[in-house]
């Protein structure tokens, strides 16, 4: 798998950098080391201090073969760095006296200077390029005639001095010199992994000898593969996300600051309709999928294929025209876009929709403002984001090609199966009980305010005008909002500091001259309002999502009523962009179409085992488990009735040997599960319904997520308790650790 070669001389590593046969891509970083850095490599080789091992790794390529897409010169390199990047670029920039290229794209020139009588190395400035006790840059001691240089160097220093250098020290200098240039026969410790080495093995090994911890992606190795077959492909990547934070021309980008290997996701997702980079790291090596099978001539084919799809990607009209969408959806700035898997994962399918449908710009605009607003939203694309975008591609894929309306009709159907009614009754309310700052519901919620043209509250101001950077004379990127009831009367009524910074308790508000933000509701509201004519204090009442007599009610209850308005405010504006709608809400067959993802799981049976027939606690755990992994995530939709496979049994059969065999008996026999084996009270999380589907009674439980961690029973009922997290398509347990972090970062 690898060998260790322990006496690799520098001036073979740097001639083999020079003849192409070993590369220095931008695997893990490109060059971002300081001068300082570069001066101290330096020193530690002078003075024989370990400066670590280097790993390369064999790329397989046959003898002549060429980069995709290059000239006669591209050859691909026989020796990949996978570890020792920073250090071989210092090296090779200063005893070569080549300049580096940037992570900004911009060349500069490093310039270490030596001192030879203390034996001293100092990164070279103007007071060191005017001292003639220093060599003001060493990479003239590895070109040009060494004797003349340093002789150079001798008859300046004793210009300066005004007296000729005795021998004893001339040889001293001389020695210090010679010694720096001798810094080319240094050995480095080589670790040289086979080209049969998987990405595992080779991922492992890094990690280990990696001295700052740093781990290798899958991302990384498909760059990797770039760098060796197509040095154009990934630089043209690193260009677009240097550019896509500017404006193409006319069309700015407020959104996202993308990195390559993002757009790199984009680019394969596009050419081979695949998210698991894993996948496209071995098509790109040449695998055949099914036999398993390596080519050369596969693997110029993918290659092929990425290079015409990466074009449309990185083509900087289509990603400006599908900025619109966004915009059109009512986000406005990176402030409100929390997931740039939502937004990365929209322009793949609205290049889908571009490439494979032919459809246009101004068509696709409505559809993709919608699924963008519903991904964001529902976090779709935030756990096992690989594996949602693989099953939405090949949704798509099961499309006849130019079936523009078929298209529009499969985006809008996992939209609706999405967005279920309970959905805006149960789950979106709840993720409006936290203090977050910056929550995907709380983006939904300001986007819906633009969409509305919302004013400021107590203001004629517009909420646009402090959202919307692209405004004239908006300069504040964070437009502040303020607390509802005040923080000190929520002291004084004893109310945890958590909660008094309830999402629920701010607002965009302008506070009317004389009017204290830290008075009570009861004392400020008639004096805020007063200049406002009834019907624009109605309005304003509504896009706050401010309940009746709000201003006297208790608090907890105004928090709890104000979430549930706020998740109306933002169904309100997503009809309004969705003119088809007339509820926001899909069918239950929908949702099973769509299969199980992050939010939907289907149970055949609540307790009943279908092998035996008799109550087993195991599938009451397995209900327990599933609500509680949906709580402690972003809620979801478990369905009773429904297969793995997406069969319809229906609840009938189970329904009929309860004591009361009908509907109500049914919830009240789920309730009773849940409510016995999970820590947290389902009443304000959990909504028990039925549907009719094909026939049969499903029972449909809408979870929200909770405030607090949730924890269920083991299937004995005993202890310890189960902490579970729903991820991807499955519901997991964490433990330990793992389980610590997870609470610590999502319940904070």
């Amino acid at each position: 798998m690898y060998k260790i070669i322990t006496g690799y001389k520098l001036e073979h590593l740097l001639g083999d950098i020079e003849s192409g046969r070993l590369a220095l891509p931008d695997i893990q970083r490109p060059f971002v080391w300081k001068p300082a850095q570069v001066r101290d490599l330096f020193d530690s080789l002078y003075r024989g201090f370990p400066v670590g091992t280097l790993m390369f790794w064999e790329t397989g390529a046959e003898v002549g073969a060429k980069q995709v897409g290059g000239g006669a010169a591209d050859s691909v390199p026989r020796l990949l760095i996978i570890d020792g990047q920073q250090r071989l670029t210092s090296l090779y920039s200063v005893m070569k006296g080549v300049p580096v290229l940037t992570a900004a794209f911009e060349t500069k020139q490093i310039r270490i200077a030596f001192r030879p009588a203390d034996a001293s190395f100092e990164v070279t400035d103007a007071a060191i390029r005017s001292d003639p006790e220093f060599i003001s840059d060493i990479s003239v001691l590895w070109k040009g005639k060494f004797k003349g240089t340093v002789q150079s160097y001798l008859d300046g220093l004793a210009e300066k001095r005004g007296a000729p250098i005795d021998d004893d020290e001339e040889e001293r200098l001389e020695s210090a010199i010679d010694q720096v240039r001798d810094l080319r026969r240094f050995h480095f410790q080589v670790i040289a992994m086979s080209d049969r080495a998987s990405e595992e093995e080779v991922a492992e090994i890094f990690t280990r000898i990696n001295s700052q911890g740093t781990t290798l992606s899958q991302a990384d190795f498909v760059l990797t593969l770039l760098s060796v077959h197509w040095e154009q492909g990934r630089r043209a990547l690193e260009r677009f996300a240097r550019d896509a934070t500017k404006a193409f021309g006319a069309i700015a980008n407020p959104f996202i600051a993308p990195s390559a290997d993002q757009m790199l996701r984009v680019s394969v997702g596009l050419a081979f309709r695949r998210g698991r980079m894993q996948t496209i790291y071995q098509m790109l090596r040449g695998k055949d999928l099914e036999t398993g099978k390596t080519s050369p001539a596969r693997r110029d084919e993918q290659f092929q294929r990425l290079r015409r799809d990466q074009k449309a990607v990185l083509d900087p009209h289509n990603w400006g025209v599908f900025l619109h969408c966004l915009r059109r959806a009512g986000f406005r700035s990176r402030r409100t876009v929390t997931s740039d898997g939502a937004l990365l994962f929209s322009y793949l399918l609205w290049l889908v929709g571009r490439e494979d449908f032919g459809i246009g710009h101004e068509e696709l605009e409505p559809t993709i403002a919608r699924w963008f607003f519903m991904a964001h939203t529902t976090g779709r694309y935030t756990s096992s984001p690989e594996t949602v975008i693989e099953a939405d591609l090949r949704r798509l894929a099961s499309i006849e090609a130019g079936n523009r309306k078929a298209f529009h009709s499969e985006l809008d159907r996992i939209i609706a199966a999405t967005f279920t009614p309970d959905y805006w009754k149960i789950t979106l309310p709840s993720k409006f009980d936290g203090t977050a700052a910056k929550s995907p519901a709380l983006s939904a919620y300001w986007a819906a305010l633009y969409l509305l043209d919302a004013e400021i509250l107590f203001s004629r101001t517009s909420v646009r005008d402090v959202l919307d950077p692209d405004l004239a004379g908006n300069a504040d990127p964070n437009p502040e909002r303020h607390h509802l009831f005040p923080l000190g009367q929520l002291a004084a009524e004893g109310w945890a500091e958590q909660q008094q910074h309830a999402i629920a308790n701010k607002a965009f508000v302008e506070w009317p001259e004389g009017v204290r933000s830290s008075a009570a509701p009861s004392d400020y509201w008639q004096k805020a309002t007063h200049h406002l004519e009834p019907e624009r204090v109605r309005r304003q009442t509504y896009w706050h999502a401010l309940p009746p007599g709000w201003h006297t009610a208790n608090y907890g209850e105004f928090l709890e009523q104000r979430r549930d308005r706020m998740a109306k405010v933002v169904r309100d504006a997503f009809i309004r962009i969705s003119p088809n709608s007339d509820d926001g809400g899909g069918s239950t067959l929908d949702l099973i179409r769509g299969g199980e993802t992050q939010t939907v799981e289907f149970k055949s049976t609540a307790r009943t085992n279908l092998i035996t027939g008799q109550k087993d606690p195991k599938m009451q755990h397995a209900i327990a488990k599933a609500v509680c992994g949906f709580m402690n995530n972003e809620g979801g939709v478990l369905l009773i009735g429904v297969s793995d496979d997406g069969g319809i049994p229906g609840i009938e059969d189970e329904m009929a040997r309860l004591s009361k065999p009908n509907r109500d008996g049914f919830g009240l026999m789920v309730a009773d599960i849940l409510t016995s084996r999970l820590s947290f009270p389902i009443a304000k999380t959990v909504g028990i319904g039925f549907e009719k589907c094909h026939g049969r009674t499903l029972c449909c439980v809408q979870v929200g997520l909770a405030p607090k961690p949730v924890f269920s029973k083991p299937p004995n009922g005993g202890q310890p308790v189960e902490f579970w997290v729903r991820q991807g398509a499955g519901t997991v347990q964490l433990f330990g650790d793992k389980a610590f972090e997870y609470q610590k970062q999502r319940f904070s």
